[in-house]
């Protein structure tokens, strides 16, 4: 039987899913949290989608061993590759993934033309092709999408406002700003982590006016509804909200990240999480 007491499990390919863990932690702060970082396995965006289920499948195992009572997929890559697996597999247990805010984007937009920005793997699922084409449908915006790639590196090497990194957002933005783009979409878990560098960039540019959307807040509420349809909310107590780290690379990195974007020291162990049967020294057998 699962107890309100139990923590949540959150997870992300690496540190992107603390934009996520920190809208958790504000709306939920009398939750236990588990937080994983699979940098040893990242990026997803890479590997063959099969590839990505049977990993998110075996972190799903991982974390539900240690207790927790709802899962958060903090990644849009495993989301649109494995979010439905992972329901399929864990029948009735409460599961959140994220998505690319396209509907509020489209409800914000004046001119009517979205920029998305997010990975190759995200842009080409059918999962965010259809979303796309329904909300276009209905609301008539045009999304203009643009794959960044090699930014989400970026962030996991903890440079958030180095030179290279404003230049790759310049590149990548500019052009959807061209193009009319006044609402701008941040569908990866990691870019709401360079939002300062974004809002800069779009300050120097002229453009202040242009909106930003990262769905964090949105996967809170999710999971706050979830729980609490389940009689899971846990209540405020004498024992404090815990938050406890995973890594599949090192602890030092993580504690570090854990620090620096979220202000707060916590216990951090290196995870040992099943290696895709298929793969093997980095590529598919």
């Amino acid at each position: 039987m699962t107890l309100p007491d139990a923590p949540v499990g959150i997870f992300d390919s690496g540190v992107g899913g603390l934009s996520v863990l920190r809208h958790i932690q504000a709306q939920l702060p009398h939750e236990h949290l588990l937080y994983l970082a699979d940098t040893g396995f990242a990026p997803y965006g890479d590997k063959p989608e099969a590839i990505v289920v049977e990993r998110v499948l075996a972190i799903g195992d991982f974390l539900l061993a240690r207790g927790a009572k709802a899962l958060v997929v903090a990644c849009n890559t495993a989301t649109v590759a494995a979010v439905r697996e992972l329901r399929s597999v864990h029948p009735g247990l409460p599961i959140v993934g994220v998505e690319p805010g396209l509907k509020p984007a489209a409800a914000l937009t004046r001119t009517g033309k979205v920029g998305v920005l997010a990975t190759e793997r995200t842009l080409n699922g059918a999962k965010f092709l259809q979303l796309r084409d329904q909300i276009h449908r209905d609301s008539g915006a045009d999304f203009l999408l643009q794959p960044c790639v090699g930014l989400a590196d970026q962030i996991e090497f903890g440079e958030l406002d180095s030179p290279a990194t404003s230049a790759m957002l310049e590149r990548f933005i500019m052009p959807l700003l061209t193009q009319g783009a006044d609402t701008l979409v941040l569908g990866c878990t990691h870019y709401p982590l360079v939002r300062a560098s974004i809002e800069r960039l779009l300050k120097n540019a002229g453009r202040p006016d242009v909106a930003l959307v990262d769905t964090g807040d949105a996967v809170a509420r999710q999971l706050a509804r979830l729980l609490a349809a389940g009689g899971l909310l846990r209540a405020p107590g004498a024992i404090p909200a815990s938050l406890t780290g995973y890594t599949s690379a090192s602890a030092t990195a993580l504690t570090a990240a854990f620090r620096s974007l979220l202000g707060i020291d916590s216990p951090v162990h290196e995870a040992q999480v099943a290696v895709p049967r298929d793969w093997q020294n980095g590529r598919t057998i």
